[in-house]
């Protein structure tokens, strides 16, 4: 789960049953908007832009809102550059927590920071993308973008998910207090606090985006890197064959999908290259979300090519209104 605010980002994780969790300090939307393209340079943070800018308009535009953190974008360009700056703080945030994570191997105690560093390593992260079931994201930019496939496109180009992952934003900022909640100490209310909690958590805080289906490997451009069907609840099926760098949607609600997903010989999708997956996926109010694309991203550097494949991504899931202009 990840939570970005103002001047930091805090990711949180549970893999092989260890959980840990990361501050990243100076990495944030407001107050340090500046330090996050200072970290990330401007190009990555300009490859996310999907308008012709010059370079120093870019510059002087997120100066503008680390001048006045309380701002929020006013048009559509604005917001561009906004999400285009949430992908880089999210991006380098979680490099941050997978470097951390391969330190701290998930031992749970208090300790300054320096104990963290002197302890021992394995050398491996503990984060495993393909391992990873569920993805939440929190913060302003993630829980209250105009449309919730701003939200979904925004965790997925950050984080990279591998693989079959559910994607969800946290509604109103309810997690931390709900967390609260579900841990209240007095034995006569513990139970019933802990129930509480859980059913407003499931009910009313977790939005349910869909599921993101990713297979990794190496393939030629044009190339199907995987054949997917799948069966709704009422019989229809649904077939797609997925090509290299494509990125695509079905629009289904949050109810249990069979589905059938054949990779590539040169891809995995989870139990090996070349190896067919039969599961069950959910849908979402964005729904389900096939990507083709590498990881890392590969994003194309000559301007006229990094815009028509920045306008076919955002197409795909329905990202902004018809009427936009990129």
């Amino acid at each position: 789960g990840v939570d970005i605010g103002g001047a930091t980002t805090d990711i949180f994780s549970v893999f092989q049953g260890k959980f840990n969790r990361t501050v990243s300090a100076n990495l944030g939307m407001s107050y340090s908007i500046c330090n996050v393209l200072a970290e990330s340079g401007l190009d990555n943070v300009l490859r996310w832009v999907p308008f012709d800018i010059d370079r120093k308009e870019l510059t002087n535009r997120i100066g503008n809102k680390m001048i006045r953190p309380t701002t929020v974008p006013q048009s559509l360009e604005e917001l561009f550059i906004e999400q285009a700056i949430a992908r880089e703080a999210l991006r380098l945030s979680f490099k941050q927590h997978k470097e951390f994570a391969t330190s701290l191997k998930g031992v749970q105690k208090e300790r300054t920071i320096s104990d963290a560093f002197d302890q021992s390593s394995s050398g491996e992260s503990l984060v495993n993308m393909m391992e990873l079931d569920l993805l939440v994201g929190s913060g302003g930019v993630l829980s209250h973008a105009p449309r919730r496939a701003q939200s979904a496109r925004m965790l997925i180009d950050s984080f990279m998910p591998e693989g079959i992952t559910q994607l969800a934003v946290d509604s109103i900022f309810m997690m931390p207090q709900l967390g609260v909640l579900a841990n209240i100490e007095k034995e006569e209310l513990a139970v019933d606090a802990r129930a509480a909690a859980l059913e407003v958590f499931h009910k009313d805080c977790l939005i349910h985006l869909g599921t993101c289906i990713a297979p990794i490997g190496n393939a030629k451009n044009g190339a199907i890197v995987l054949t997917a069907e799948f069966t709704l609840p009422d019989g229809e099926k649904i077939h797609h064959e997925l090509k290299k760098d494509e990125l695509f949607r079905f629009e289904v609600p949050y109810e249990p999908i069979s589905a059938v997903l054949k990779p590539d010989k040169k891809m995995d999708i989870g139990s090996g290259k070349g190896e067919a997956i039969e599961t069950t996926v959910y849908g979402g109010v964005v729904g389900l979300i096939l990507d083709g694309r590498s990881r890392p991203i590969s994003i194309p550097t000559a301007s006229d090519d990094r815009l028509a494949a920045l306008k076919n991504w955002s197409e795909a899931v329905n990202e902004y209104p018809n009427n936009h202009h990129i």
